[in-house]
């Protein structure tokens, strides 16, 4: 990283600040200076925004961290640097094919399950990743006991992928769970080092294709604690079983809701109690907060806040997490105490909550593991990256890092942050626009809309220069607006406005973007008659419905790897947020893109790997399909030999793609 002087408050940024509009605007566009950005540049060069310093804590008193060019380890209490050398974490657990196997402390390989065809799965990840689940198996805390997922597949239908490396071409079978079809089967293994033994949790409720999600281990190892969600996604129950023998022990508590809810996290024991955990849900008050819970099945709310927040840690006196409440498109570290557990959770105090970061901006945070210290990276439009070390009351012990902006090489043009109303005129949705270089408000410029625009995403930040993807600045040099908006169904703003687009997804998003795109076609500098859209996955899913349902107002547009028709589309997925084909066939008939396709009027590109196994190849070949029945000219690019993502050094050639593509008719 580069040296940037590290200022406090936002006035003190050098920021715009309009009070009507609410825009924070980076340096004006002609003041800039410097180099014109190239395609290689963009893609495959280390990215402009500064590096992370990336540190990790590897014990109370000692820091990870990249200097002088090799990982090295910061104790904190001599100020010496020495060079890191990971310690082996015996036992050891990994994967060959899809069997599980165990290094034990004596370096002895022991098979803990091996698979008995090529529809089961032992210790890997299962329900394609979905309710927060990476990982395939849970150590106990004592390292005695390990518990792993069997995942058995055989009534999942497959999707045949062609391998065009092979001489004659081949076919790679892939089992892909589509909504309304048949899904795998989840159970959790437990198996005892001592005897070699396992037993099977007792998670029989809600059948064959239910979820068992966020597995926890209470503190002395006698439990397990599942987060058990049926195929409906609708009702979860977090229950408690016997590590021992796999029973089913009690339910401590349920979640129901209409629409969905969504499990993501494990709970978290509060350090000094056997008892008394954390739980986060957006279920019971409408944000996703912290609940303080018991293996009796108490439950009280912990973080009082209309704003989604994230647990970080906790020593047993203060709870540590991050949170929205200061804007959405910031985050900030906060503590609340805690006292008096042994009088049970009813009747524990909680202490007044405390904001630990002051400075305006996104704040990435890791605290140490006795929670007397944490690491603050953050940064905000135009600060570039700080890291400081901090006491956890968040006074700064040390300046680890500050950056230099490195932007100042090259012609970076003007970025505002700023907010439009929903269409239902309930929230406000943010947004990032890049004017062109050397902007002239008396000329016209034509408009790209880049969108995502689905779950689980937020694209729009109080981080240095907005969260920008560089190739959106790679364009505003050439000529055009870039607009980039969050909507309704992204996160981060709480369970209404994320949930808005259950059943009908892409119709709430379209409503929201379109209130964006009216904003910008009444500013006498667009060109209302030049407007192009972007997006890959969900963001190509909502390319291709913004130009086929206001065909009238895009004249260009480029998806990537689109999703066209849900009932396509995987399980977890597909059916959290449109529900079972069967139960919501007017939703399924109403976003399809194969009903869309005659109504296509501008020019559309549509880029997909040829083997992607994400969203599936009969996707974006249905709609070319559907368009050549209707007689309706489409362009199609394939890569073919990749998978949902185009990687590496095809990037470049993609994004050139891309790009030649909005020169040429937009």
């Amino acid at each position: 990283m580069k040296r940037f002087s590290m200022i406090l408050g936002m006035m003190c940024l050098g920021l715009v600040m309009s009070a009507q509009t609410g825009i924070i605007n980076t340096r004006n566009a002609n003041d800039a200076s410097g180099k014109i950005l190239t395609m290689e540049e963009t893609i495959l060069s280390r990215d402009l925004s500064p590096e992370n310093l990336y540190c990790r804590w590897t014990s109370p008193q000692k820091v990870m961290m990249m200097k002088d060019g090799r990982w090295q380890e910061w104790d904190l209490k001599s100020d010496t640097y020495s060079d890191y050398s990971p310690k082996a974490q015996l036992p050891e657990a990994y994967t060959v094919g899809q069997s599980l196997w165990l290094k034990t402390r004596d370096g002895k390989e022991v098979a803990v399950a091996e698979s008995e065809n090529s529809e089961i799965t032992y210790g890997q990840y299962v329900s394609r990743n979905e309710f927060g689940i990476n990982d395939g198996f849970y150590w106990s805390p004592d390292s005695t006991k390990l518990a792993f997922y069997r995942k058995d597949e055989s009534r999942v239908t497959s999707f045949p992928l062609l391998d065009i490396t092979t001489r004659t071409g081949s076919l790679k079978e892939i089992k892909y769970p589509m909504a309304g079809m048949d899904s795998e089967n989840v159970q959790l293994g437990v198996y005892d080092l001592a005897s070699g033994k396992t037993v099977y949790v007792k998670a029989d409720e809600f059948g064959y294709d239910r979820y068992l999600t966020n597995i926890s281990w209470t503190p002395d190892a006698s439990m397990i604690l599942i987060q058990v969600l049926d195929r409906s996604q609708k009702h979860v129950k977090l229950n408690a079983y016997s590590a021992e023998t796999g029973d089913f022990i009690r339910t401590l508590l349920t979640e129901d809701n209409d629409r969905y809810v969504e499990p993501q996290d494990p709970v978290w024991f509060v350090k000094g109690t056997d008892d008394v955990f954390i739980y986060r849900t957006d279920n019971r008050d409408g944000y996703r907060n912290l609940y303080l819970c018991d293996l009796q099945g108490s439950v009280r709310r912990l973080t009082a806040t209309d704003a989604d927040v994230a647990y970080l840690s906790n020593d047993g006196q203060y709870v540590y997490y991050t949170s929205a409440e200061v804007s959405p498109i910031e985050n900030h570290l906060f503590r609340i105490g805690i006292k008096g557990l042994k009088k049970g959770v009813a009747k524990a105090s909680f202490g007044k909550p405390q904001r630990l970061t002051t400075e305006n901006g996104w704040h990435d945070i890791a605290m140490s593991p006795d929670c007397r210290h944490f690491i603050d990276s953050w940064s905000n439009l135009t600060t570039p990256r700080v890291i400081d070390l901090c006491t956890a009351d968040g006074k700064t012990v040390r300046n680890l890092l500050t950056a230099e902006d490195p932007t100042l090489e090259h012609a970076y043009s003007e970025i505002s942050l700023g907010t439009v109303k929903s269409a239902d005129g309930l929230y406000d949705n943010y947004y990032r626009l890049i004017k062109p270089k050397d902007f002239d408000p008396s000329k016209k410029y034509p408009v790209i809309v880049y969108v995502y625009g689905g779950p689980h995403s937020q694209m729009v930040q109080n981080s240095y220069l907005g969260l920008l993807r560089r190739w959106e600045m790679y364009m505003a040099q050439r000529g055009y607006l870039v607009y980039v908006q969050d909507n309704r169904g992204t996160s981060n703003r709480g369970a209404a406005f994320e949930k808005a687009i259950h059943g009908q997804c892409g119709q709430a998003e379209m409503a929201d973007q379109m209130v964006g795109v009216r904003m910008l076609m009444d500013l006498p500098y667009v060109d209302s008659e030049r407007i192009g859209v972007h997006g890959w996955s969900y963001g190509g899913f909502m390319t291709i419905s913004l130009i086929t349902n206001y065909p009238d107002v895009f004249k260009v547009g480029v998806a990537g790897g689109p999703v066209i028709d849900w009932k396509w589309y995987e399980v977890m997925y597909g059916e959290r947020y449109m529900d079972h084909p069967e139960r919501n066939p007017e939703g399924y008939a109403r976003t399809s893109l194969i009903n869309k396709a005659k109504d296509l009027k501008g020019k559309l590109l549509i880029c997909q790997g040829a083997i992607d196994p994400v969203v599936l190849w009969e996707h974006s070949l249905s709609f070319v399909r559907e368009c050549v029945k209707n007689n309706i000219q489409v362009d199609y690019f394939p890569y073919p030999c990749h998978e949902h993502n185009v990687i590496g050094k095809d990037r470049v050639h993609l994004h050139d793609k891309i790009s030649m593509y909005f020169e040429d008719y937009l």
